[in-house]
């Protein structure tokens, strides 16, 4: 927003001209914003590309992605309803050793982290577990 004062400095302002235009930064609800966040957490995309594609910085998809984490963002019904798959790999290297952890029934690796639970994990524990595994690793 640009002001034009037009006046003498010892008598005041006689007229104030106030000059509206686009001022670069643009304001997104909360449902673009979570819809956006969540789009960028799918498999095999990137925060760069959504940004881009967007037109906002990596650093406001992060940050959008954080209150989404945190409960400030609600993901829309019609994205939350999508179907979304882990990737399994079955690695038979390992079938003739032992496990080196004694008592865990399931293993779930992203990226560089392990997930390790026994059978009497908690279905929904175990979901927020992935998630924050997977924001993490990418």
């Amino acid at each position: 927003m640009g002001v034009h004062l037009d006046g003498s400095r010892c008598v005041g302002v006689s007229q104030l001209e106030v000059i509206e235009g686009p001022s670069g930064r643009r304001r997104r609800t909360k449902v673009e914003r979570a819809r956006i966040a969540a789009e960028s957490m799918m498999p095999g995309v990137t925060v760069a590309d959504v940004a881009r594609k967007h037109g906002t910085t990596r650093w406001q998809i992060y940050d959008w992605r954080k209150q989404l984490r945190k409960g400030n963002l609600v993901v829309p019904e019609n994205v939350s309803a999508l179907p979304i798959f882990a990737e399994l790999v079955v690695d038979d290297s390992s079938a003739g050793t032992p496990s080196a952890v004694v008592g865990s029934d399931l293993e779930i690796v992203v990226g560089d982290i392990v997930i390790r639970a026994g059978a009497g994990a908690d279905e929904e524990q175990l979901a927020r577990v992935i998630r924050a595994a997977r924001a993490a690793a990418s």
